[in-house]
This record gives structure tokens, C-alpha cells and sequence, in this order.
């Protein structure tokens, strides 16, 4: 049975940060991170490392102190490659608005789904897919056309087996 390698959106971070797992309310939920990225089973890549960092407050501090090996590079050919042929797909798409491409191209999204499809990887993120959407390219909609699985963060933990006890 194959291995289920996770690698993670700046949202997953941000909304559990933010709502259901603060890091007052479920240390658990963070301890859990570091165990499986210490185990190969969670990464994300050092561009929504930049985009966390910049945030300047208790999660870009967690990321510097506890999670910082946990980020692995985007700059190798076969991520380039796939990062290309994905904003080539993505600036063919007559259903997004140039904004929307715009906004695209300077994020970290496109190169998520790229790694992710370049190393076998599957992502996890809190985006959804939504097929008649303009103004915004949802990461699920790209991971679709280039054949990249994705989960959210529930179905992450799941499949991982954890287990967040009191």
C-alpha cells in the first residue's frame, strides 16, 4: 500500500490558527503536525512558508521555531515544468477573470498544486471545488485538471489516524 504524502495550503494553517484548533485550545492539533512531518507524512512547500512568515504574529512564530524543516523547496526543474503547464492551463481558462489569473500567478497556489503534481504528493487545503467560479482559481479546480488529489484538513487527519484527546 502506497504512502499518503500531505502537502499543505497556507489555509490550513490560517483557519485552524484562527477558528476550530487555536493553539490555546488544541495543542494537540499542532503537536500532531511536527509528529508527522518529523515522520515524512506532511510538508508543505517555501512559498506558503514566506506567505505564513509574513504574518507576523503567534503562527509565523511556530512555523519559524517548530515547523521551519517542514517546508521544502519549489526550485527544481520538474516543479518548474508542471508550474507551467498549469499557468498555461490557467491562462487558457475563459471562465476566470484576468484578475483572477493575476491573482493566481502571485500566489503560492499554483506552485502547491505544481509540487504536489511533480512529486506524487496530494494537497491539502480548505478550498472547494467549484466549477462555475470567475473571479478566484480554487486550487481544487487546477488539482482536477492536472490529476492531483486533494483533502481537506479533516480528511488529512483521518487518514493519518489522529486522535486529539483532552
Amino acid at each position: 500500500m502506497e504512502t499518503t504524502i500531505f502537502v499543505l495550503d497556507a489555509n490550513v494553517f490560517i483557519e485552524a490558527k484562527n477558528h476550530y484548533y487555536r493553539f490555546d485550545l488544541a495543542p494537540g492539533f499542532w503537536e500532531s503536525l511536527i509528529f508527522h512531518a518529523n515522520n515524512g507524512r506532511i510538508e508543505s512547500i517555501d512559498r506558503v512558508r514566506g506567505e505564513l512568515e509574513r504574518g507576523n504574529d503567534e503562527l509565523a512564530e511556530w512555523i519559524k521555531g517548530q515547523f521551519h524543516r517542514a517546508f521544502v523547496s519549489t526550485d527544481e526543474e520538474d516543479v518548474d515544468e508542471s508550474y507551467r503547464k498549469i499557468m498555461e492551463w490557467v491562462n487558457t481558462q475563459r471562465q476566470f477573470t484576468d484578475a483572477a489569473k493575476a491573482d493566481f500567478a502571485r500566489s503560492p497556489d499554483g506552485w502547491l498544486v505544481a509540487y504536489a503534481g511533480a512529486k506524487g504528493r496530494t494537497v491539502v487545503t480548505h478550498e472547494v471545488l467549484k466549477p462555475d467560479v470567475k473571479i478566484k482559481v480554487p486550487i481544487p479546480n487546477v488539482c482536477r485538471a492536472f490529476n492531483v488529489p486533494f483533502v481537506d484538513t479533516f480528511e488529512m487527519l483521518q487518514i493519518l489516524g489522529v486522535r486529539l484527546k483532552t
